[in-house]
């Protein structure tokens, strides 16, 4: 699958990232995928309220995270979404946590997003009409 557009987001870990040993806490990777997927969705134009405002949530259905190497209290991160097209109606995103104080990859992520409606609640089998606009716009042909 060939990727098209990304985006990343610095993160200095704070003490709250961290658990009694000074590590971060597994669950707190989610959190920083999210900061990229949002930075994501305000560098290309595709941010949750603007999904809203035309009616639609864009849940996550799947997310499989790889961890890789600890960050420590204090250090720096690059936290980077990856967007990958693909046919259907759903939003598929791989992400990167790189240690920018130590130089290693420190997690892995992918996720699955899909389109529900916000007034029916249910899911959207074919892709909405403005998110088809949207990939036009950006010149992403599949």
């Amino acid at each position: 699958m060939k990727l098209y557009f990304q985006a990343e987001i610095p993160i200095k870990i704070r003490f709250s990232d961290t658990d009694a040993m000074g590590v971060v806490w597994h669950g707190n990777y989610l959190r920083f995928f999210e900061d990229a997927r949002e930075a994501f969705g305000i560098k290309y134009g595709l941010t949750y309220l603007d999904v809203y405002k035309r009616g639609f949530f864009t849940p996550i259905v799947k997310s499989s995270v790889e961890h890789k190497a600890p960050i420590n209290y204090g250090e720096e991160v690059t936290a980077i979404a990856k967007f990958h097209p693909t046919p259907s109606a759903k939003i598929l995103f791989d992400f990167e946590i790189l240690n920018k104080s130590t130089g290693k990859l420190s997690a892995t992520c992918h996720t699955t997003q899909v389109f529900l409606g916000v007034e029916s609640r249910e899911m959207e089998l074919i892709k909405p009409s403005f998110y088809v606009e949207w990939e036009k716009k950006l010149g992403i042909k599949i």
